[in-house]
């Protein structure tokens, strides 16, 4: 592992504006199709709520409401022009993410090119980084994950913890004196960006280049038309080159680990491990990103069960920690939608008919705030105890990397309110943006002030989890 961070580069990535947004993803001004009128009509609801605004992406929860109450498997068109039916109901989210008739496979989609090309990641298809767990079936789904998940043993995981705790506290140590920070860009994006180049063992000196391209793609289009893409393009360059550096010289990190099970005969082309690193880093960076953004903003806005996880912390408890992240996993959680799935024949969701071919993004935003399920699910309560929430997913997809997402979720909430006391926010709530995207949930920023503090010198034993 590196000793230390490397070093910030003066142009790495700036906040993100606050209108900046992709074509294909970001929300659009009323999407005219995400009303059924004469659904409404029928059932002698209110009109539906309009879906996509940027008021919608701010609070999107009293829309996910109304769709469970009126409309639970709801057909809408997306910002990008794709019909997809929306799942937000917990009993039909949890059916559907384990359904083997719901496909992750594009193939499936029985829309035209043009609207198959508007599905998942933003340049994958162009740059041949198709074949990765996101978007494959068994058997093959089933080989490559389990090359993968020996990387997140939680064996490995615990062994990972104190590089994670020294990333966070290098990250604090750059800002601590200065009273003041933006804990997106400042903090919450570099820590997972590095930890997950650790984990697959791209050398120090890359690290900031990963750092670019990540932030080119958190941004959703925050820069030069075709970003995202390029981005992507270089990022693949980079990997198979990686790739061939680790054939000739291996080591003890996730992208050597899969070349030897390669070559010893598990049929893992270059391409798909390629794809592999690209998912890992692309999931396995901006989930933890909006889970430390959207955990810390919602801790900041609920001061007195902010009060009780300090006063756990500085007791040396850490049962409340652990069952806070879960909780703020299921109150605001990182990813908003599920990934896409479609329909390989006829099938029945929550009493509506869904066609062969069609798209289906199960809202788990939705799910997790279901009455149904959780209760009084709008209220943060972090020692909520019966909390199986679907913030990671459910079924053969559950994310494989939760295991990390929830160590550095701990290390960094932790971590913040031991060293930095006083932390409130900069400026008004009013103010702050939601990034533009289907899929994840995350703030463009979050200014915070705090009382200043030194940083951590050699001989400081570093925070304990």
């Amino acid at each position: 592992m590196n000793d230390s961070l490397p070093d910030r580069p003066a142009d790495a990535p700036p906040p993100v504006r606050p209108h900046d947004t992709s074509p294909a993803d970001a929300p659009a001004p009323a999407c005219p199709h995400s009303a059924d009128a004469s659904s409404d009509a029928a059932k002698g609801s209110a009109p539906a709520p309009e879906l996509f605004t940027w008021e919608f992406a701010t609070d999107p929860y009293p829309a996910y409401a109304w769709l469970r109450e009126h409309s639970p498997v709801h057909r809408t068109a997306l910002p990008s022009g794709v019909e997809a039916w929306l799942v937000t109901r917990y009993g039909d989210a949890k059916q559907a993410l384990a359904d083997a008739r719901l496909s992750k496979n594009p193939a499936n989609h029985s829309g035209s090119a043009a609207a198959k090309g508007k599905t998942g990641i933003p340049g994958e298809r162009k740059a041949e980084l198709m074949t990765h767990l996101l978007n494959i079936d068994p058997p093959d789904h089933t080989r490559l994950r389990r090359l993968v998940s020996k990387a997140f043993t939680p064996r490995r995981v615990a062994e990972f913890a104190p590089r994670v705790q020294e990333l966070t506290d290098q990250l604090i140590d750059r800002f601590i004196e200065e009273g003041k920070a933006d804990l997106i860009h400042d903090f919450a994006f570099p820590l997972p960006i590095y930890a997950i180049c650790d984990l697959l063992g791209v050398p120090r000196e890359d690290q900031d280049d990963f750092r670019d391209w990540a932030g080119m793609m958190i941004r959703h289009g925050g820069g030069p038309r075709g970003g995202v893409a390029r981005s992507v393009k270089k990022m693949r360059g980079y990997l198979a080159e990686l790739i061939h550096r680790k054939r000739e010289n291996p080591g003890d990190d996730l992208i050597s680990g899969l070349i030897r099970a390669s070559d010893h005969g598990e049929h893992l082309t270059e391409n798909e491990a390629a794809a592999m690193a690209f998912i890992l880093l692309f999931a396995g960076f901006e989930t933890t990103v909006n889970l430390i953004g959207n955990g810390t903003y919602a801790l900041l806005r609920h001061p007195e069960q902010r009060a009780l996880l300090e006063a756990s912390l500085e007791a040396g408890e850490s049962a409340l920690l652990a069952t806070g992240i879960e909780e703020l996993l299921r109150f605001d959680g990182p990813v908003e939608l599920a990934t896409w799935r479609y329909a390989t024949e006829a099938l029945t969701l929550g009493g509506q008919e869904i066609a062969a071919g069609d798209p289906v993004l199960v809202v788990l935003a939705a799910a997790d705030r279901d009455p149904e399920r959780f209760a009084e699910p709008d209220v943060l309560d972090l020692a909520r105890g019966d909390n199986q929430h679907l913030g990671y997913g459910h079924g053969i997809h559950y994310c494989l990397g939760a295991p990390l997402a929830r160590l550095e979720g701990q290390a960094a909430v932790a971590t913040l309110l031991r060293r930095l006391p006083g932390l409130r926010l900069a400026g008004e709530a009013a103010d702050l943006r939601w990034r533009g995207g289907l899929i994840m949930r995350g703030l463009r920023t979050l200014p915070v002030e705090f009382e200043p503090g030194r940083r951590l010198g050699e001989s400081d034993t570093l925070s304990p989890l």
